[in-house]
């Protein structure tokens, strides 16, 4: 018999004012799985996050997250769940080691808890360093130590790495893989492609709406793009008469390469090849990336703030 999902949530909504946030999104996230949720800003991944891990009450749907029902046991799934917001909110005046008793003290952990999580995240031999003076890349690492010291269930992450060097994400990002292997389940929020094809799945919401989600390959799939390189000849040239032409909806250049992007493959391929025949450039076929369909998405959304 399988473990019941960390997470399932239904119809999820969020309503302020006159302009709904969070508008019926469901979700299901299986135990030790690392699970991306991807958006534009302004799009409801925030309060869609902070409904699910106890910080805010729905307007409407219903769900549970560790087994607690999200209306009625928000206290319980705090306790059971380690939040790491988007900007850095420890106490810069302090050391490592003192922000980290001050959680201590606040989920009533024992005393031996600090010493395991600066040595957990690699944090011993800088302790006595001041949260003020840290690198982005060990600002994070304090903040992980911060969430995952008193042992939660499950993860969720908001934008964890904005601002940080590739190879600290990187070391971030092993780290998550190797907590999500001995079954902390993750839910993370990115801009980062690269970061959204290291999770297990992804969702990607606009506009308050869930309007895709599945593994990377099933939503690039599913978005049906037909991709091309146009490569040599005159790039800017075939760059300015592709815009607009019929099936092409995305053109990119890539160094001195051209990606051309449309969901209509065959109106594609007779404009790419009619503008590479007057430029001079040759015609590769390519594959569709993520990227690729992250920007379709987002053009195809309807905005909720008109």
């Amino acid at each position: 018999m399988s473990a019941p999902p960390a997470i399932t949530v239904t119809d999820l909504v969020k309503v302020y004012g006159s302009r709904t946030v969070v508008d019926h999104v469901s979700m299901e996230v299986a135990p030790g799985e690392i699970v991306g949720f991807l958006g534009p800003n302004g799009s409801g991944k925030t309060t869609t996050i902070r409904m699910m891990c106890g910080l805010l009450t729905p307007d409407g749907g219903s769900g549970k997250v560790l087994g607690h029902d999200i209306l009625r046991a928000q206290r319980a799934i705090k306790r059971e769940v380690g939040y790491m917001t988007q900007r850095f909110s420890f106490y810069e005046d302090l050391t490592i080691e003192e922000n980290l008793r001050f959680v201590a003290g606040v989920y009533g952990l024992e005393k031996g808890a600090v010493a395991q999580a600066l040595a957990d995240l690699g944090l011993t031999s800088r302790k006595h360093q001041l949260a003020g003076a840290l690198s982005g890349g060990w600002k994070q690492r304090l903040a992980l130590a911060a969430c995952i010291m008193h042992r939660p269930k499950l993860l969720m992450l908001d934008e964890p790495t904005a601002g940080v060097d590739p190879k600290a994400r990187r070391d971030f990002w092993d780290e998550i893989h190797e907590r999500a292997a001995e079954g902390l389940t993750v839910l993370v929020s990115t801009h980062y492609m690269d970061e959204a094809e290291r999770c297990h799945r992804i969702n990607y919401i606009s506009y308050g709406r869930l309007i895709s989600h599945g593994t990377v390959a099933e939503v690039v799939a599913h978005a049906g793009l037909t991709t091309v390189i146009l490569r040599g000849g005159d790039i800017v040239a075939a760059q300015k008469r592709l815009r607009g032409q019929p099936g092409v909806d995305q053109v990119a250049p890539y160094g001195t390469d051209l990606h051309v992007i449309g969901a209509n493959g065959a109106a594609l391929r007779r404009a790419a090849e009619a503008v590479a025949a007057e430029t001079g450039a040759r015609l590769i076929p390519a594959e569709t990336g993520l990227e690729d369909v992250f920007i379709q998405l987002m053009g195809a959304a309807q905005d909720n703030m008109s």
